[in-house]
């Protein structure tokens, strides 16, 4: 895991490598200090030798000032490869995110996913650079500071020895015992912003349900399981404090009696005696730096390990060792396909589709809810892979073409429609970022866009906000359309995406791609019969199985079910009409 981690602090090695050196430095100045403190009592201050104290002393002053500039330095160089490894790290999460297939993608929660990037690394960050820091600093100065006690006495030095290895102890309890809740912790974060995430998105159901109260008490349990489990990991960690200071009251009382004993006996100098007390002081600050670089490295290690599992995770989706790069044309075939999401054969949630569907043809796809018509169609760009069978798109196996090659030929309009903040352009240019403004005119003219856009103040320079919250579903739909045809697709998918819009306009917009479009295969999958009746074939689903493949009229007369929905709209729409 560390071996991983640090692969991403790619450019900042230098600044790493620095961090740590400049940091010895400091605490080397910083060790010499208090010896030459010993030096100005013994040899100036008990002989009166003012000179001497006046020499040594501005030795400190420089040697303190040296410190304090190493210090700056030492903090710089580590803020700088903190966060350029910090954003290594979320540029490489970010960028393997986008490669995941809709399967990977499932296997996380979209909260999960912002808590990685965020609070996580987050952690991550702060703990390299305390390690960078803190971690070379506090051993060292605590090293040094063991190392000149011995030089100074070597009995009394032993006190120190014995309290850093109970310390050691202490400290080596509080992480192995706090480590798991802080697993849990981040968990429990997940279920946290979920809630957050939920609850904002969905903000107008919720007051139209008037269920603000229960939104409230939802993420009032979700903050207080984060409370409790922190709560926990700090009454270990808390530890540290209480252990830290009996360690050093103690310590401080051992030296006060046994450096009077031996000062009293002639073995030791009242300065080294001092130069003790401040070596107990730099020791033990730098076991209160250690302890709170554990604690940092306790929460990160949970941190990096969920970090670690993104990045691992490698997408179901790959391309073949030579993959086409061009796709002929909009042709379809379905060879004996059967679909389930977990690979699990007894489980299929589509089995046996054998169609065929030329180059241009309009195919409608209809079915009760649930009768998996999106992952039909969903198999097409290789959204999804087949569990068995093939799909061939230009008489090519799917799973033959550069993914990116495939998707470019196929645009897709989900049944979530999706709407990014950004004026109307911004939005239409995802579809082709090169088009011009006379393209996206010219689609939303085919989506029937063009008639909301032309009443608008700004027109397509419109700004849109977030989710397309200041546009109606039916507009949203339609720019989503327009979207799509501006990649001049070779297959064109528009997955129940004018349920919205009213049956003047769908009209409309299925005019405009017989027109416009004839040699793009276009599938329409619909609730309304009138959106499909007019395509070259229409597919019956039904539980997961063609139940039907045909023309309205063959349907009509061979179908039960298709003949069952369209009489049930037909007399639905004479009733509303006598009404």
């Amino acid at each position: 895991m560390i071996k991983k981690l640090t692969s991403y602090i790619g450019e900042f090695k230098k600044d790493t490598i620095i961090t740590p050196i400049i940091v010895a430095l400091e605490s080397i100045m910083e060790m010499i200090i208090p010896l030459l403190m010993g030096y100005i009592i013994d040899k100036g201050l008990e002989k009166g030798d003012m000179k001497y104290v006046c020499t040594v002393g501005a030795v400190m002053v420089i040697l303190a000032f040296l410190s304090l500039f190493c210090g700056i330095l030492s903090g710089k160089y580590a803020a700088r490869a903190s966060t350029g490894f910090a954003r290594n790290l979320r540029k490489s999460m970010f960028y393997n995110i986008q490669e995941y297939s809709f399967s990977n993608i499932e296997e996380y929660s979209t909260a999960g996913l912002i808590t990685r990037l965020t609070t996580d690394i987050t952690n991550v960050q702060n703990a390299f650079q305390m390690i960078i820091r803190m971690c070379v600093k506090a051993p060292f100065i605590m090293i040094s500071a063991v190392v000149m006690s011995f030089c100074i006495n070597a009995k009394l030095a032993l006190i120190f020895l014995g309290s850093i290895i109970f310390l050691g102890v202490i400290l080596y309890f509080v992480m192995t015992s706090a480590h798991p809740y802080f697993m849990e912790v981040f968990r429990k974060y997940d279920d946290l912003n979920a809630s957050v995430q939920e609850n904002l998105t969905s903000i107008r159901t919720v007051k139209a349900y008037v269920r603000e109260e229960y939104e409230t008490s939802k993420f009032y349990k979700a903050s207080e399981n984060v409370y409790k489990l922190f709560l926990r990991a700090e009454k270990l960690i808390i530890i540290n404090a209480p252990a830290m200071q009996f360690t050093v009251y103690t310590c401080i009382l051992l030296l006060s009696w046994l450096g009077a004993k031996m000062i009293l006996s002639g073995t030791m100098t009242t300065g080294q005696l001092m130069s003790f007390f401040t070596y107990t002081t730099s020791i033990f600050l730098s076991l209160m730096f250690i302890s709170m670089v554990l604690v940092m490295v306790i929460m990160s290690k949970s941190s990096a390990e969920r970090i670690i599992q993104v990045l691992d995770e490698k997408s179901d989706l790959k391309n073949c060792k030579n993959p086409i790069y061009e796709v002929r044309n909009g042709s379809i075939t379905f060879n004996d396909v059967n679909f389930s999401y977990n690979n699990n054969v007894d489980n299929c949630v589509l089995e046996n589709i054998n169609i065929r569907i030329n180059s241009g043809e309009t195919i409608g796809v209809i079915g009760e809810t649930g009768s998996a018509k999106s992952t039909l169609v969903q198999l097409i760009p290789r959204l999804y892979d087949t569990t068995n069978g093939i799909v061939e798109v230009g008489g090519i196996d799917v799973r033959n073409y550069d993914i990116q090659t495939l998707r470019n030929a196929v645009s897709m309009v989900l049944q979530k429609n999706v709407l990014f903040s950004g004026t109307i352009k911004e939005n239409l240019r995802w579809g082709n970022k090169d088009a011009s403004d006379e393209d996206i005119i010219d689609a939303c003219k085919q989506s029937s866009a063009d008639e909301f856009i032309e009443n608008l103040s700004d027109k397509y320079d419109t700004y849109i906000e977030q989710g397309g919250t200041n546009v109606s579903g039916g507009q949203k739909q339609r720019l989503c359309i327009a979207r799509a045809l501006l990649k001049k697709p070779k297959i064109l998918i528009l997955d129940d995406s004018t349920s919205a819009v009213d049956t003047r306009t769908d009209a409309l917009i299925r005019k405009a791609f017989k027109e416009t479009i004839p040699d793009t295969t276009k599938i329409i999958i619909a609730q309304r019969i009138s959106s499909v009746q007019e395509a070259d074939k229409i597919v019956v689903l039904n539980d997961g199985k063609i139940n039907g493949f045909g023309t309205h009229e063959e349907l009509l007369k061979t179908n039960d079910i298709y003949r069952e929905v369209y009489e049930s709209q037909v007399k639905g729409a004479d009733n509303n009409e006598s009404r």
